[in-house]
């Protein structure tokens, strides 16, 4: 991989960096929509559904492993086209409708274009992974002109969060080889953070009743 690595940046170096660079661009475009829309429902609703934000960047070793796990060559072509996640964005939300009702709000914007939309919080994976993942194509105004990017937006309440953090940090423990034992633990481990999910759902709704923002935006 080191050699690999070194042959892709000696032969990419002149545009390398600014294909990183729009990426960020594109990042920092969907960053703004993210904080707008906080700024909105703190001075409309007085009731923010975004808890945190966080963004990346793939790095260039990220990108090549990537590349040659999926089969695409190893060139800034074939990589823009082929690889949807180069550009990421992460936002964790407080309840399962407040992560519906920012995908909704994000992804209406007209200069918004939806590529993809992948529901794991109606449908998990079967390791127990729940999160809303969606494609998206915005365009970055730059000194040459417009250019679409692609970012990934993953969207998931803090359970969804904690236990999606926790299970990665184990699987990079054990290299990948996690023991059966911990795997069904793990599984076991996503129903109690779903059932948390909608517990403390259904205690907002019965605290709030009809005056919770949260169902007054979906509505």
């Amino acid at each position: 991989m080191d050699s690999e690595l070194v042959t892709f940046i000696a032969r990419e170096r002149n545009e390398l960096e600014r294909f990183l660079l729009e990426h960020q661009f594109a990042v920092d475009e969907l960053l703004t929509k993210v904080n707008i829309l906080r700024r909105e429902f703190m001075h409309l609703r007085h009731y923010n559904p975004i808890e945190h934000v966080t963004s990346r960047v793939k790095t260039p070793a990220s990108m090549l492993q990537k590349a040659l796990r999926k089969g695409v060559p190893a060139d800034l072509d074939s990589i823009r086209a082929q690889l949807t996640d180069i550009a990421g964005i992460r936002i964790t939300c407080s309840f399962i409708a407040d992560t519906y009702l920012v995908l909704e709000t994000l992804t209406a914007q007209s200069d918004v274009r939806v590529l993809e939309i992948k529901d794991y919080i109606a449908r998990p994976k079967p390791n127990g992974y729940k999160s809303l993942h969606a494609i998206v194509e915005i365009p970055v105004f730059l000194s040459t002109g417009p250019k679409h990017m692609k970012v990934e937006l993953q969207i998931r309440t803090v359970a969804m969060d904690f236990w999606a953090t926790l299970e990665h940090k184990i699987f990079y423990k054990y290299d990948g080889d996690v023991p059966p034992r911990i795997i069904d633990d793990l599984a076991e481990a996503a129903q109690v953070a779903g059932e948390l999910d909608r517990r403390m759902e259904e205690l907002h709704e019965e605290v709030h009743g009809a005056d919770d923002p949260v169902q007054a935006a979906v509505e």
